[in-house]
């Protein structure tokens, strides 16, 4: 086929257009800006345009992918629809791809990525063909959010976002947690997990849910599925390489794959335990100034900032911990305003950016930041101060932090360029 994606360096939609391209067919495709996803695509062979106005998209293409971030009256969309190819969103056409395969799915509001690539890690340590679609960037990848080995395992991350998952067709489904985000999508927590619920109902007679009992939104779920239930927690929490309980209770959802598909144990935890963290999950950038450390992660979610903050306040009790945190959307922030407020805690100090807005075509509220900073300080117990703009954080990072400080860059917009100026 000829398949054109629009929106191709997107984390999804990139690793599709790799592996489409590794298996023959002719990918080009658009986005809005260069990137090194959009490089990584070039170097493999792959057309990629930065005008994204209708004008690269052929007449003799058999397939038109979109990202969920291109709305319907886009202008590659109108012109797709123009010349009659077929469209698909991002997860119809994984779903499509991975339709014949043993389709493992990894779902939740939180851990996705991680859990997807421990899992990833161990099916390459016990040598098992598969194909592999994950959220971010892995090192065990060489970089890169895919691999394709063969075989009838499909690995990939499955995302609640407009119930994008309900295309999909898994077999075995690791469900991560379920507490509830996306509300610009979702009315309620209700409807959120019911969202859930009907993903795993999609799984055939005999397929298997991945998940922690323990956790009553989890329990709730899946109770009463006429499927086969493995609670995870009936395991030990695994070692790794890198810090957090919630790293580790994403890992037993692994162990309890590994342990239901009959991969030899000593090497899954083998390399479970030599997992070090992927692309802005917890990642360790470097160091600037007098030994101050640079983490950067992508959690943007009260219970991912508290539980980041938590890990490396752990691995890192000496350590001045200065988060700087990029809100992501004003709706979000809204909706679990009095949530994030208090999930700072763990931090020492905490610097808001600019409000990251992914959807501001739909966005009505705005978030007041000022009072959002001082009602941290009250609710999270730490001094929360409103920084402005990336650029002027960096000129104050330079000027306040001190020797031996840990800085965590905290969010899933921008805030990464942040991380990787300070330690350049």
């Amino acid at each position: 086929m000829k398949i054109y994606c629009s929106g191709i360096g997107g984390i999804g939609v990139s690793s599709y257009a790799s592996l489409q391209n590794a298996a023959g067919h002719t990918v080009l495709g658009s986005d809005r800006a260069e990137s090194a996803l959009v490089q990584d695509l070039r170097s493999q062979g792959i057309d990629v345009f930065l005008n994204q106005d209708g004008s690269h998209v052929p007449d003799d293409i058999d397939l038109f992918v979109y990202s969920e971030a291109i709305p319907p009256d886009a202008p590659e969309r109108q012109k797709a629809t123009e010349i009659g190819v077929e469209q698909q969103s991002y997860f119809q056409a994984l779903g499509e791809l991975s339709k014949d395969k043993f389709v493992i799915g990894v779902c939740g509001t939180h851990g996705k990525s991680s859990t997807t690539a421990m899992a990833a890690r161990v099916l390459l340590e016990v040598q098992q063909p598969a194909t592999i679609q994950v959220g971010t960037k892995l090192k065990e990848l060489q970089g890169r959010n895919w691999h394709s080995s063969g075989g009838d395992i499909f690995l990939l991350e499955a995302c609640e976002y407009r119930r994008s998952f309900h295309h999909l067709q898994p077999n075995i489904i690791l469900m991560t947690n379920v507490d509830g985000d996306h509300f610009d999508a979702y009315a309620t927590v209700e409807e959120y997990q019911q969202a859930f619920r009907e993903f795993l109902e999609m799984l055939p007679a005999d397929g298997v849910v991945i998940t922690h009992m323990n956790d009553p939104d989890c329990a709730k779920v899946v109770a009463g599925l006429n499927r086969k239930i493995i609670d995870a927690d009936a395991l030990p929490l695994p070692e790794l390489s890198t810090p957090g309980v919630h790293m580790q209770n994403n890992a037993q959802l692994v162990l309890a794959l590994a342990q239901h598909l009959g991969w030899d144990s000593e090497e899954t935890k083998q390399a479970l335990a030599g997992y070090s963290g992927s692309w802005r999950r917890l990642e360790h950038k470097g160091t600037f100034g007098d030994n101050i450390l640079v983490y950067d992660d992508y959690g943007h979610h009260p219970l991912e900032v508290k539980a980041t903050l938590k890990a490396l306040k752990e691995k890192y009790p000496d350590r001045k911990l200065l988060c700087v945190f990029q809100p992501h959307t004003h709706d979000r922030t809204l909706k679990l305003y009095d949530e994030f407020c208090s999930s700072f805690s763990s931090a020492d100090a905490v610097i808001l950016t600019d409000v990251y807005e992914a959807r501001k075509d739909i966005e009505r509220d705005q978030v007041d930041e000022n009072t959002f900073a001082s009602d941290t300080t009250k609710q999270s117990g730490v001094p929360c101060t409103v920084g402005g703009s990336l650029e002027d954080i960096y000129d104050e990072l330079q000027n306040t932090a001190q020797a031996g400080d840990l800085v965590l860059c905290l969010g899933a917009g921008t805030i990464t360029q942040l991380a990787e100026r300070l330690v350049a």
